[in-house]
């Protein structure tokens, strides 16, 4: 079976690397001649192209581009599609582009790997970079069964963790763990910068360890990426935000105060809760 893969960044050139693998004939689209070139050299496509018309080919294709680009990478591709070709992507944000796709294309299977690393481009894709790592679809009642099965297939060669959720329950959960620490994590970093003192600045930067680094992680990763997450999934991510703005005043509250025990209640309590966010 021919797989497409339209834009061969990190996800897409590591969805080509392991679907390779697999068995799978994997067809790549770009933008760019070179990245087309690079991506046949690395073996991460049996072929690439910057023509559409490569992609009639395909039986599912995984759109890979950023979340701007999905609608509009969707609309082109279409006269070029057998009607039983199946579309899937692979966006943090769901909503919007179901509610958008679906009417355009019946064959349309939201879906989110959640995994990533800090680099981006078809240098930083690897392979088994889903293995063991949730990977969500959001089907609607009205989506072909077929084409939800040919979906979770791929999922599962991939070696990953399927789910299945509505296109809304994904958004509100991504906003929590996803968007909210992207943006926590640049206001750490904006925060550290605004150190009047550049003795003092300058110390900082030269201790920081595993803490900051753990902590900074993703608010130094892809702006694109971090403008995309507030756009499309803006009242969830602002809902999320002012939620920890009232946490950040519960502990400015009970550090001004000197209300010590509570802190450590308080903390007693997060230290508790955060296993049921990463054993699972």
């Amino acid at each position: 079976m021919n797989i497409g893969i339209v834009g061969l960044g990190l996800i897409g050139g590591s969805l080509g690397l392991d679907l390779r693998r697999q068995g799978y004939r994997v067809l790549g689209l770009s933008r760019r001649p070179e990245t087309c070139r690079a991506a046949i050299a690395r073996g991460v496509v049996d072929d690439a192209d910057v023509n559409f018309t490569l992609m009639a080919k395909a039986k599912v294709i995984f759109i890979c581009t950023p979340l701007s680009a999905i609608l509009p990478t969707v609309e082109q591709l279409i006269p070029f599609l057998a009607a039983d070709t199946v579309l899937t992507d692979v966006g943090s944000v769901k909503t919007p582009v179901v509610e958008a796709i679906t009417p355009l294309w019946h064959n349309f299977v939201g879906g989110h790997p959640m995994a990533g690393k800090t680099e981006s481009g078809l240098d930083a894709a690897q392979a088994n970079l889903f293995l063991g790592q949730p990977y969500v679809i959001t089907p609607l009642a009205t989506t072909p069964v077929t084409a939800v099965e040919s979906v979770e297939f791929l999922v599962k060669a991939l070696g990953a963790k399927l789910y299945h959720c509505s296109p809304q329950a994904h958004d509100r959960a991504v906003a929590w763990i996803s968007h909210l620490p992207v943006m926590v994590s640049a206001a750490l970093i904006s925060a550290c910068m605004s150190e009047s003192n550049p003795l003092v600045l300058s110390l900082a930067q030269h201790i920081a360890s595993s803490g900051f680094r753990d902590t900074s992680r993703v608010g130094g990763g892809n702006p694109e990426l971090g403008v995309m997450m507030a756009r499309y999934n803006r009242q969830e991510l602002l809902r999320t935000l002012k939620s920890y703005r009232q946490q950040l005043d519960f502990f400015i509250d009970c550090i001004e105060k000197e209300e010590w025990g509570v802190l450590e209640e308080k903390l007693m309590q997060t230290q508790q809760a955060r296993p049921d966010f990463l054993d699972s």
